[in-house]
């Protein structure tokens, strides 16, 4: 009927890239005429299809036909996992933060059953899925830069303390000061060497403490900023549930979800 063409249209308008997105990035993107090796005359297009993949939350097999072979296209996005490809695209990005601070937190998302059956030598928690009340699931460890844009991630099992994502994202982070909850309240582990690189600290102390560290109230509301960005990065369905077996090509698509996230 006239009405299926009209839906597959819209279909198509409301998951493609936009044109100054996609100025932005492409020349960021391996493939092009000056690199060794093929060049990608099908970026856009590959692009579009990996976004429209974890925008939908599909399996891979149902991508529609307009992108091609879905085989290519998952071996394509797995294979730029492996080597490190999309965080160097993403780390691009990440190098104009604003580092008059930077905010860390974690969100936790559900495991998937059809992640299962990842190749692996040793335990599940090599995959960065553990289990917790409610359960299998993988934490996402995130930092932003003042504006609320994305910096650095880390995965971990589900049920690991907040704190094995701090180890990983603040050591060495450029910003004069650094913003966390109350969880990552831990004056030996993180709290001394922070104050001995001269960061300043926004952390609540622990009620427990008998002496309670001064709290900058006002920058401490800025918070709110790493909470926008996971509700973005969530609208990518494959991200908000974790379909990838391996924690390769799961952290390969929250660089990528990540960068979209930056040309918005």
């Amino acid at each position: 009927s006239a009405a299926e063409p009209a839906k597959d249209g819209a279909m198509k308008q409301r998951h493609a890239l936009r044109d100054d997105p996609w100025d932005r990035i492409q020349d960021r993107l391996p493939g092009r005429a000056e690199h060794v090796g093929v060049t990608a005359a099908d970026k856009r297009l590959f692009v579009e299809a990996v976004r429209y993949r974890y925008r939908t939350g599909i399996p891979w097999r149902a991508l529609p036909e307009r992108f091609g072979d879905f085989r290519v296209v998952h071996l394509r996005f797995s294979r730029g996992s492996q080597s490190g490809v999309w965080k160097r695209v993403f780390s691009g990005w990440a190098e104009e933060a604003d580092n008059e601070w930077v905010r860390m937190d974690s969100s936790l998302v559900r495991a998937h059953p059809h992640r299962a059956g990842a190749l692996r030598k040793g335990p599940e928690v090599g995959q960065a899925i553990g289990r917790r009340r409610g359960g299998l699931g993988t934490k996402i460890h995130a930092k932003v830069d003042a504006l609320g844009n994305p910096t650095g991630f880390h995965l971990t099992p589900g049920q690991t303390h907040d704190l094995a994502g701090a180890d990983v994202l603040l050591p060495n982070s450029p910003a004069d000061a650094v913003l966390a909850d109350k969880a990552d309240d831990a004056q030996e582990r993180l709290i001394e060497p922070l104050e001995n690189a001269g960061k300043q600290i926004v952390i609540p102390s622990r009620r427990t403490h008998l002496i309670q560290r001064p709290l900058d109230r006002h920058l401490y509301l800025a918070r709110h900023l790493i909470e926008n960005f996971f509700a973005k990065l969530k609208q990518f369905r494959a991200i908000a549930t974790r379909y990838d077996k391996t924690a390769r090509n799961f952290l390969g698509a929250i660089h990528w979800a990540a960068s979209l996230v930056w040309l918005n």
